[in-house]
């Protein structure tokens, strides 16, 4: 029988005001203008006032509906890739005292309401950091060919890393202050979500899986990652874990 897969406990109902007050929820953006204010609205009235945008070499008006929205917003004068935004964000956070981290995307397929139970099991120090995945509980509608390719970006994890996950490249995760100051992202691009399930197996980071709701609508799925670039991503990642 094969090891179950660890779970988030059940979390309560609300999330301590402290804990928003200290959590950082940090967005790497990419010509989002259209989307990027409403997510970090959408944020703020939840009550995570740390909101901070990495306008990674954007040519529209992503940096200033942000900053609009209310979030603190740092910038890439070139493009340098999602990995290389998130770690500049989370660089950021840790110096302005986060305790608490979140990844989020910016076009709008995270659902707000899935931040509780992430953060839940590292405010009880269950675990230090708590990845989402769509394919627990209810499951979202999503194209064949997408759902095709996630599954195989976990069998490639589950080869390469060795770790059981359900849900190798949701870009929704929570991390301890420890986890973040912990993981240390070497790839710019899209393999960086590859990168950090290797570093929680090489650093010893206690983790778990909480189901996450994705809102798939045709502007995310006309922005988000493209089927066809999963042998890049793979690419990128395998090259990357010869050179490092």
């Amino acid at each position: 029988m094969s090891e179950p897969l660890p779970q988030a406990s059940t979390p309560p109902a609300s999330l301590l005001e402290s804990v928003r007050a200290s959590t950082f929820v940090v967005i790497a953006a990419f010509n989002e203008a259209k989307a990027i204010g409403h997510v970090v609205a959408e944020l703020r009235q939840a009550g995570f006032p740390n909101v901070v945008v990495v306008d990674d070499g954007s040519t529209d008006a992503t940096a200033e509906q942000a900053r609009i929205a209310g979030a603190a917003v740092l910038t890439h004068l070139i493009n340098r890739g999602q990995g290389a935004a998130l770690q500049t964000g989370i660089t950021y956070a840790l110096r302005s005292g986060a305790q608490y981290l979140a990844t989020f995307d910016a076009d709008g397929q995270h659902d707000v309401a899935d931040l509780p139970a992430m953060l839940g099991p590292l405010e009880r120090g269950e675990v230090e950091i708590c990845l989402g995945s769509r394919f627990l509980g209810k499951r979202a509608q999503m194209p064949k060919l997408r759902r095709l390719v996630l599954f195989g970006a976990v069998v490639f994890t589950r080869l390469t890393s060795r770790i059981k996950l359900t849900d190798a490249h949701n870009g929704l995760r929570a991390f301890s202050r420890k986890a973040a100051l912990t993981i240390d992202l070497q790839l710019d691009r899209m393999a960086h979500a590859s990168e950090i399930v290797d570093q929680v197996r090489s650093c010893g980071l206690s983790y778990c899986e909480v189901p996450v709701h994705i809102r798939y609508t045709d502007y995310s799925l006309a922005k988000g990652q493209k089927s066809s670039a999963a042998l890049r991503v793979a690419f990128d990642y395998l090259i990357g874990r010869v050179f490092r």
